[in-house]
């Protein structure tokens, strides 16, 4: 059991779950995992904030039993109706079927997509919308609707007498959090926004401005710490993020996809030619690294270099998985070098220049560097005019 005290009303009720290998099937966390958090706030009425993924009910059952210590909730909060989150929704209703479920109109939707149209009787569903109060005692929580960060029928809920945000998805990171106490927030949150939430900057704008005005202690997320430190630090990166600004506007991630190391020779000669020239320079194997990671490190930076060998006639399909991932989540506000190698009819540069004309806002280098199977004495003046031309202001 892990349940703790977050205040003198609030309980952490949450699970760990640190065997997981993919978030959403997808994203690596091992061997880190991932926790899913739920809530209880103690009031002369009862709410527990969210449930958990099915792979952690019995833990968080067990932590539920021990804070509720002999009381019924009067209400279920459902902030997000993703199955991390609310794969428990039916099996608690069952067990406290006098407790009400709250949420907004597209929640109890989507509880009846997910659990079947007797999952939510109308008797028990209190409904609320944009600014609505739910009186729990000395405890008030306010809701605020938070479409699309990341699903249609977010919410957050504010709790006004002490100040607490439970934020839903924003703010969360991968980890366990018996086996990240110790860690920095933002690099796992960070990795955690941009490949989760990523797409839907705008959205997150708009939270982010109802939010403004409000006195924030702590924020109590989905995933990851409870956050009471550098609160403000916290919202300034999300505010930069979800704006597509590069946190490192001077910094070059120079990105390559290489099969017999050619195409890689040439993106590290780049490399060197930046670094000479006084810049910060990143390198990334796309061969080796897992898109999630490469997609971060590419936001984060202010410049991209992208070297792909020609494939099929193509592109590299580590390099096409990177640019599927880039338009995906809104890449935008770069400056991007181009690099291609091809024995015979190098496409990659055109293949790659094509995909970005799809995304906003992007200045592209004039120079592609084209390579006929290794670097030569042309190709490497084309790798000088390359970098100086990344280098101007």
């Amino acid at each position: 059991m892990n349940a703790y005290p977050v205040t003198d009303a609030v309980t952490y009720v949450g699970a760990d779950d640190p065997d997981l290998a993919l978030f959403e099937g997808q994203h690596p966390v091992r061997p880190i995992g991932v926790s899913y958090n739920s809530y209880v706030i103690t009031d002369q009425k009862i709410a527990v904030m969210d449930t958990v993924d099915a792979r952690v009910t019995e833990a968080w059952l067990e932590n539920l039993d021990y804070a509720l210590d002999g009381r019924a909730p009067d209400y279920l909060i459902i902030s997000h109706m993703e199955p991390d989150h609310a794969a428990n929704v039916a099996r608690l209703a069952a067990l406290y079927p006098e407790m009400k479920l709250v949420g907004n109109a597209k929640t109890f939707a989507m509880l009846r997509q997910f659990f079947g149209p007797d999952a939510a009787p109308a008797d028990r569903l209190v409904t609320v919308g944009e600014g609505d109060v739910l009186e729990l005692g000395s405890h008030r929580l306010r809701f605020f609707l938070a479409p699309m960060v990341h699903w249609p029928e977010v919410m957050v809920t504010y709790e006004e007498s002490e100040k607490l945000l439970f934020s839903a998805d924003a703010f969360g990171r991968f980890g366990a959090l018996s086996l990240t106490e110790k860690a920095p927030w933002a690099p796992q949150a960070r990795r955690y926004y941009l490949n989760i939430v990523g797409k839907y900057g705008a959205q997150v704008q708009a939270l982010l401005k109802k939010l403004a005005a409000l006195p924030v202690e702590a924020i109590l997320p989905l995933h990851g710490p409870v956050l009471t430190q550098e609160i403000g630090r916290c919202l300034e990166l999300y505010d930069l993020w979800s704006s597509y600004r590069p946190e490192e506007p001077d910094r070059v991630l120079v990105a390559y996809a290489s099969i017999y190391g050619h195409t890689k020779q040439a993106a590290l000669a780049l490399a060197d030619l930046l670094t000479e020239r006084g810049a910060d320079v990143t390198t990334c194997d796309l061969t080796t690294t897992h898109v999630s990671d490469a997609l971060t490190q590419a936001f984060c930076c202010g410049k991209l270099v992208l070297a792909s060998v020609t494939y099929d006639g193509g592109l590299f399909p580590p390099m096409e998985e990177l640019l599927n991932h880039l338009k995906a989540k809104n890449f935008q506000s770069r400056k991007i070098g181009l690099m291609e190698n091809g024995s015979w009819a190098p496409q990659a540069a055109r293949l790659m220049r094509a995909r970005l004309e799809e995304m906003k806002n992007l200045t592209l280098c004039p120079t592609a560097v084209s390579i006929r199977s290794a670097l030569n004495e042309g190709s490497r003046q084309q790798l000088e005019q390359l970098a100086d031309e990344l280098l101007a202001p």
